[in-house]
């Protein structure tokens, strides 16, 4: 190994120790963006969800190609980012036990009432992940805010009813895919989750995209795809990008309280939410 790929390796597994998850950090692999789907639809989300027919039904979705994976890194990787750049290998948790025929319900059961960090003493609900359990699709925030704390289920606030319209857009329901965050308790004043935080509860939202098994995970804001991607580095440098996460693709995404307080933003998710489409055979909701 030179020295760059060493210095690149030294990095990542320092991030991965300070972390906590340290043992759990192996290369991930940068897979080639599909095809956005071709559309005349605007990036309004609001527009979408005042469209909704009375149905609400959702479209077939049809069976679309995989993207393949690559070897080479992708091309937003910078020096700040570290990236094994070998021959495919484990991606990030791969050493984590996979526990065959677990479901949700058993995770959740576990979790019980969890006392084992330091949030659970200002919570009000875990809230733990809600929506199908077979997804194909998987939406993954940062932790709870307050009327998620309050309802004990993720993206209810005005953030959740954007999420909503920008499912809704896609021509899915909310109980057509699965959400939930990185941490289960809400951290006081909403503040980011700290490293021990995250260390403590990210094993369960682990195992629960190990049971759900679904085809494509979206990572919400720069909490959720710095945590599942080790990274520092801002959500705009890999933003959109696809990366192979334990059998599923990965993809990052701006998170909608961001889009509140940045309406121009929607565009580019509207953006990442195509290439999402094109993997699950979707066509966009017509207007």
């Amino acid at each position: 190994m030179d020295s760059a790929k060493r210095a690149r390796a030294e990095a990542w597994l320092k991030y991965g120790n300070d972390l906590g998850l340290g043992p759990y950090f192996r290369n991930r692999t940068p897979l080639d963006a599909s095809p956005a789907v071709e559309s005349t639809l605007t990036p309004s989300f609001e527009m979408a969800a005042r469209t909704k027919s009375a149905a609400n039904s959702r479209s077939a979705p049809a069976a679309a190609p995989s993207p393949k994976a690559s070897s080479a890194p992708s091309s937003m990787v910078g020096a700040s980012l570290p990236v094994i750049s070998s021959a495919p290998g484990p991606t990030l948790f791969e050493a984590a036990e996979r526990k065959v025929g677990e479901t949700l319900d058993d995770i959740r059961a576990d979790l019980g009432e969890c006392t084992r960090c330091r949030l659970h003493k200002t919570r009000n609900k875990i809230v733990f992940g809600v929506g199908n359990p077979k997804a194909e699709l998987v939406f993954v925030g940062e932790g709870p805010g307050h009327d998620e704390d309050v309802q004990g289920e993720p993206f209810v606030g005005r953030a959740g009813k954007l999420l909503t319209q920008m499912i809704e857009a896609m021509s899915l329901r909310r109980e057509d895919v699965y959400i939930c965050n990185v941490v289960k308790c809400r951290p006081p004043e909403n503040r980011l989750p700290e490293k021990d935080e995250i260390a403590t509860c990210s094993p369960f939202l682990l195992r629960q995209l190990d049971a759900i098994q679904p085809k494509v995970i979206c990572c919400l804001g720069a909490c959720a795809a710095q945590t599942m991607l080790a990274t520092a580095q801002g959500i705009s440098k890999f933003r959109g990008e696809w990366f192979d996460f334990r059998g599923s693709k990965l993809i990052a995404t701006y998170h909608p309280a961001y889009l509140l307080r940045n309406p121009p933003a929607k565009s580019e998710v509207w953006k990442d939410l195509q290439k999402v489409m094109a993997v699950l055979g979707l066509q966009p909701k017509k207007r």
